[in-house]
């Protein structure tokens, strides 16, 4: 494939269409239980066990700001890794794969830097959508409240 396209994830937050690079993404799943954790920022829903793993999950909808909603049977987890570290995305859905080229995709708007930007890498125009392309490093960085040291209790 040629350098100037990537492969990526398409999911939806509160109507909106944001994508992952397709490499970043373990795998996707139905939300089933989730294990709350005592004391955990209101982002991070809990504890889920996934194909043998314990996965914090994060809830994109309250990390973003927008109103948390009902998990339905469209919402997905999914699991994202960064060397070591994986962690399970909470989104309204995820169901669509796409090849963006790069030539369509441009920087966020500086207007909205200061707000939402560090963690947009990109904004890409798909026909006549609008599709946000997340920085999955400063999603994770996030999470750097949950280490598990601090899950266990410790400071």
């Amino acid at each position: 494939m040629p350098q100037d396209r990537e492969n990526y994830i398409l999911f939806k937050l509160g109507g909106t269409s944001y994508a992952i690079k397709s490499n970043d993404v373990q795998q996707m799943e139905m939300v089933e239980h989730i294990t709350p954790v005592p004391n955990a920022p209101s982002f991070v829903e809990g504890l889920v066990f996934l194909r043998g793993e314990v996965i914090p999950a994060i809830n994109l909808r309250v990390r973003f700001g927008f109103e948390k909603i009902e998990y339905d049977i469209k919402t997905r987890i999914i699991v994202v890794q960064r060397g070591n570290r994986k962690v399970g995305l909470i989104v309204d859905n995820a169901r669509e794969f796409v090849v963006i080229p790069n030539d369509v995709i441009t920087p966020p708007p500086e207007a909205i830097s200061e707000l939402s930007g560090q963690y947009l890498e990109g904004v890409a125009t798909l026909g006549d959508r609008l599709v946000l392309i997340l920085k999955i490093d400063e999603v994770l960085n996030l999470t750097d409240r949950i280490k598990p040291e601090n899950i266990e209790g410790g400071t």
